[in-house]
């Protein structure tokens, strides 16, 4: 049977029903008092999520939209970036403030490392000049996860602006921006606020305000000093995507009733329980360490024998569930599950035995059922 296809990737996610009708609405006008009443709640509320009393953001742009939106509000030419790289999107700053002539120094580790706060430290103490240190919180190509809170508290110390991928870890992670002392937060709709493809979400502390006011060329469509005109009035400097932040305003409403300290216990609760349940079938996780796991992304290496592309395919057409490949140097190495958004237990359970079918239809000996097992016997606790 076809047409229930579930997503299980990094992202897009599962969208609630309540969300989805929103998008299907006639549109409101972008400069009526009844969206402008909309977007007050929504600004709001991403000031509940962000965790900050600064403002946030709202662009209509995928979440690589708001890593421009960040460095073209902060560069000029000569300035120098340290780039903490722990995968693609890690590395992705680093080709941002590039394009903005910055001189960029790069940190990087193997896929499933992690950056050490003594690394950040010998890199800052070598160059006292650098002026913004950039990192990933959840990287979505291997799925582990950096110490933001440890590492923002060195760049603070050390008097450089600080700037944050949260794209997979906000509505997943705990993520604390003031108390935390990050500088500039990014996040996209399509992960963990449940919501499609096509907003993403900035919000920058006083440090980082100042920096932008002398930044000589700033990004036209993404000006911070103009969004904040704007948003202090109700409204965006330019057409927003209305029904996307009708869905969006739904959601979010959704995560505040559900508390956004549940939502992180619920993300940590099934993430954990999902690792559990691969490495019981006799599965490699390539993040090892607990620790050092993403919340929203488990990356999984194949059992020696079977390729992944076989994996995706069988769990594709035989149980119409869509798991992610491995990126880069990763491709046809690893998958990747996602248990972020608007995903449940039940959503696990079904995923979970749906790639134990898979992996015995490819001849893969293991114990059926023992993975479920587990998995439930987790979820339990």
């Amino acid at each position: 049977m076809k047409d229930k296809t579930f997503l299980m990737i990094p992202g897009p996610t599962p969208v609630p029903e309540s969300a989805l009708v929103e998008m299907g609405k006639h549109p409101m006008a972008h400069r009526s008092k009844e969206f402008s009443n909309i977007l007050k709640e929504v600004y709001e509320d991403l000031k509940y999520v962000f965790q900050t009393k600064n403002d946030v953001f709202l662009f209509t742009a995928s979440g690589t939209g708001a890593m421009c939106a960040a460095l073209e509000n902060l560069i000029n030419e000569g300035d120098k970036v340290l780039c903490l790289s722990i995968g693609n999107f890690g590395s992705r700053w680093a080709k941002i403030a590039s394009s903005r002539g910055a001189v960029v120094t790069k940190i990087e580790v193997e896929a499933g490392q992690v950056i050490k706060p003594e690394m950040l430290e010998e890199a800052l103490n070598k160059d006292k000049d650098i002026k913004i240190v950039t990192l990933t919180h959840s990287e979505t190509s291997t799925g582990a996860a950096n110490d933001v809170k440890t590492l923002c508290s060195i760049i603070k110390k050390h008097g450089a602006v600080s700037v944050v991928d949260g794209i997979t870890s906000l509505c997943a992670m705990e993520f604390k921006t003031d108390e935390w002392n990050i500088d500039v937060a990014i996040s996209g709709s399509q992960k963990g606020f449940m919501v499609a493809p096509g907003l993403s979400f900035l919000t920058a502390s006083e440090d980082a305000f100042k920096m932008h006011e002398k930044c000589k060329y700033p990004s036209f469509y993404f000006n911070w000093s103009e969004h904040k005109k704007s948003l202090a009035k109700d409204t965006t400097p330019f057409t927003p995507a209305v029904n996307l932040i009708a869905s969006l305003h739904r959601a979010l409403k959704m995560i505040k009733e559900e508390g956004i300290e549940n939502v992180n216990k619920r993300h940590k609760k099934l993430s954990l329980a999902l690792r559990a349940a691969v490495k019981t079938i006799g599965l490699k996780l390539l993040v090892e360490d607990d620790n050092n796991a993403s919340y929203a992304i488990t990356s999984i290496l194949p059992p020696e024998g079977i390729s992944v592309p076989d994996i995706r395919k069988t769990l594709k057409e035989d149980y119409d569930i869509i798991v992610a490949n491995g990126q880069g140097a990763l491709e046809n190495k690893i998958f990747r599950i996602g248990s972020l958004g608007y995903v449940c237990e039940r959503d696990l359970i079904m995923a979970v035995g749906a790639l134990e079918a898979s992996l015995l239809k490819l001849g893969y000996k293991f114990e059926l059922g023992s993975g479920v097992k587990k998995l439930i016997e987790e979820l339990n606790k």
